[in-house]
């Protein structure tokens, strides 16, 4: 790895704020530190007058204080789970906007948090006492059939690119809603409908216009600075903010998908992990246990009743299609067949139901395999009142995403053949449900080996080290003093310099 870092390709900045001491942790003015020791402190006591005075000739119409229209819904993010308060938020447009957000945190020593969807199941999408910066008004996407290349600010939805690129037969690999940000997916792995043909959404990202903790904008890229460009691959957001980013794409369009519903037992869900394993690599499928919802399709002697919904998407031409969905199709009389040729994008409109914001924990890992007993924990849980407001996934991986080297990118857990999520809908008492899904995680981790950093919640450094080998977390931690001694951006999945 070079000691120094190599000059990277960049835009023009703000002038840069004056540089603290590099001590990797924040120090808090006592009168602030105490506003936030008190729960029921307004974030408007955060900031003096004469800060907002400055924040506002700065920003104008593009921040918003508490009090603010706006405010209340802003400060939200998608899982109402964390109830926090930022100081300010600021919407910027461009990456020169961001910049200056970075260097007025800094001047008035704010958190930073960053929001691109706003699905961080850690709540790193909203603050308490910080600068929210909101990308949610960056949302450019252009297309480039003829290179092959689509690039997207970092405001942007997986549904805007993947609809964009859909009206030219083009994908770029994402997760399974269209409503989740670019950002923190990407720069987290990227594991979804197409890993198995396609890879990961890392094995596709080609550069990344990143502000950085100095205010600069630098393109990152494999030619520019090949060690920070392996970290934002599976990093988080540890090294500065992603204004935008550039994708390769895929030729996919018509493809065999949509959703399969079977009934839940053991028999069923052990024939679909085996039928997944063994499938060719064009099909990708991920499975929710959930209780059927009221839906056009759903038998209404049916709704609320427990089952397996796959969802699967294979790539190729229709026939091919058929064939690779046979064995799932045997396993068990389906409850509902709605698995057909379909664009692509079409399967974002059917998980676009879980657009709608809820309070919730996640606990996942990834698996070699789901013993017997594992199985029965997932009907049996399924079965109690907090299973039927709970929804649990099974991801069958391998093919194209296994075959990238482990060290290659900062996600390291290519060989895993299996992930796990359990997601527990909060309805009452957060510990209780904190407690049920860690009691519920445990019983089906007797295989586990590594987490998802996507899918990680605020489960202690223990977990953090399960998302990232020891020799991973090393390796990111050398870049993360590099490029950010300081630690400015430690509102994730930390990496301490």
């Amino acid at each position: 790895m070079p000691a120094t870092r190599p000059a990277p390709a960049r835009t023009a900045a703000p002038v840069r704020s004056p540089r603290r001491p590099s001590t990797g942790t924040r120090t808090v003015a006592p009168a602030r530190r105490a506003a936030l020791a008190r729960r029921d402190v307004r974030a408007a006591e955060v900031l003096s007058h004469s800060d907002v005075r400055t924040l506002r000739a700065r920003f104008g119409e593009r921040l918003v204080l508490p009090g603010d229209s706006g405010y209340e819904t802003g400060r939200f993010a998608h899982n109402l789970g964390y109830d926090r308060r930022p100081a300010a938020i600021v919407r910027p447009r461009d990456a020169q906007e961001i910049a200056a957000a970075v260097l007025a945190a800094r001047a008035l020593d704010l958190d930073i948090a960053v929001r691109g969807g706003g699905h961080s199941v850690a709540g790193h999408s909203t603050s308490d006492g910080g600068l929210l910066v909101d990308l949610g008004d960056m949302h450019a996407v252009d297309i480039d059939p003829f290179r092959m290349t689509g690039t997207a600010q970092g405001g942007t939805s997986a549904g805007e690119y993947t609809t964009a690129a859909q009206a030219h037969g083009l994908a770029t690999p994402f997760g399974d809603t269209g409503h989740v940000g670019l950002g923190g997916l990407t720069l987290g792995g990227g594991i979804g409908w197409l890993a198995r043909k396609h890879g990961m959404t890392i094995d596709n990202l080609l550069a990344v216009d990143l502000v950085t903790a100095d205010g600069d904008i630098e393109t990152i890229s494999e030619s520019s600075d090949a060690e920070l460009f392996w970290a934002l691959r599976g990093g988080g957001g540890n090294f500065g903010i992603a204004a935008r980013f550039r994708y390769r794409l895929q030729p996919v369009h018509i493809v065999t998908a949509g959703a399969l519903v079977l009934p839940l037992t053991r028999d069923v869900l052990r024939g679909v992990i085996d039928a997944s394993l063994e499938a060719p690599e064009d099909l990708t499928q991920i499975s929710f246990v959930m209780s059927l919802p009221p839906a056009p399709f759903v038998p209404a002697e049916l709704v609320g009743t427990p089952a397996v919904l796959m969802m699967p998407v294979v790539v190729g031409d229709p026939a091919a299609g058929a064939a690779a969905m046979a064995p799932f199709r045997s396993i068990a009389t389906p409850i509902v067949d709605m698995v057909q040729p379909m664009p692509y994008e079409t399967m974002y409109q059917l998980t676009a139901g879980g657009a709608m914001p809820g309070a919730a924990v996640t606990r996942s890992s990834f698996a070699d395999e789901l013993s017997d007993a594992a199985l029965d924990a997932i009907v049996d849980r399924h079965a109690t009142p907090q299973g039927t407001a709970s929804i649990t996934q099974i991801r069958v991986l391998g093919g194209a995403m296994g075959r990238v080297p482990a060290d290659a990118t900062a996600f390291a857990h290519r060989d895993a053949p299996l992930m796990t999520a359990v997601i527990a809908h909060v309805a009452g008492d957060v510990a209780e449900t904190e407690a049920w899904a860690d009691a519920y995680h445990a019983e089906l981790a007797g295989a586990a080996r590594g987490v998802y950093s996507n899918f990680l919640g605020n489960e202690g450094d223990a977990r953090l080290r399960e998302a990232y080998p020891a020799a991973t977390l090393e390796r990111l931690a050398a870049v993360k003093r590099r490029v950010d001694p300081e630690n400015v951006f430690r509102g994730n999945h930390n990496i301490r310099p």
